[in-house]
């Protein structure tokens, strides 16, 4: 899990990172905290970067959080959750914030079991927090224990389901784009996802999964779905109009 803060004071920013990945770190899932304290380096990176979760101060330097959410809200396509994390308290201020697109708003100081508690529902809306042993888009289904995915016929054709094996970065890289489907998912969120560390960052190693997944896993127009480069952010899974018919 992907998690972009947004906090000036240091002490405050230093305790939420530590809440939200003691707390939110189960199972297979991992969160990594990117921190931002000025809300127009958090907007240039929202230019570029893809994020599960957006956590906003209100008063920031730069581009007041509340700002910086009516700009994601107007201007991006992907949906990604926010909550807004301020000591703003009034009525007016958290009513402004959720007709803003906020999802969901807390106070400060905030209770980590809470927090845990309202992220936990907020990322149920689009990743699981604990996945299961495996989960199933339409016709592709993602086996863990196999770190398989199955692929099964259209409504209609009788044909045998397809299993394609993958390799280890490649099952988390298939997953975190069905994951997200419909979203741009950045380079570096599914370098991330996949494994890699931030000194690894390979340029052309993502390109070489990408392009070994469209091939193993059918990712075209024809199939139902595609996988495409989005220029200068990362890739997009989407539905396509060109679903394959069964025979009459």
């Amino acid at each position: 899990m992907r998690i972009a803060i947004l906090e000036d004071d240091p002490n405050q920013l230093s305790h939420l990172v530590r809440t939200l990945e003691q707390l939110l770190t189960i199972g297979e899932t991992n969160v990594t905290c990117i921190t931002f304290s000025n809300g127009s380096t958090l907007q240039q990176a929202l230019r570029r970067e893809s994020f599960d979760l957006l956590v906003l101060d209100w008063n920031v330097p730069g581009l007041a959080g509340v700002e910086l959410l009516q700009w994601l809200r107007k201007w991006q396509t992907d949906k990604v959750p926010v909550l807004m994390l301020s000591s703003r308290a009034s009525e007016h201020d958290v009513v402004q914030a959720l007709n803003l697109g906020a999802d969901d708003y807390i106070v400060k100081p905030f209770r980590p079991l809470e927090l845990r508690a309202r992220v936990q529902r907020l990322m149920a809306r689009r990743v699981p927090i604990a996945p299961s042993d495996g989960e199933r888009f339409g016709r592709w289904e993602f086996e863990r224990v196999s770190q398989s995915v199955l692929i099964h016929p259209a409504p209609g054709d009788d044909a045998t389901p397809q299993r394609h094996a993958l390799t280890d970065r490649e099952f988390k890289l298939a997953l975190t784009l069905f994951q997200h489907m419909g979203d741009t998912v950045s380079r570096a969120h599914l370098l991330e996802s996949a494994g890699y560390s931030n000194e690894e960052l390979p340029s052309r190693t993502l390109d070489s999964h990408i392009y070994r997944l469209r091939s193993k896993l059918g990712l075209e127009a024809e199939s139902g779905l595609s996988l495409r480069t989005v220029y200068g952010r990362g890739y997009r899974l989407e539905a396509t109009q060109h679903a394959p018919q069964a025979d009459s």
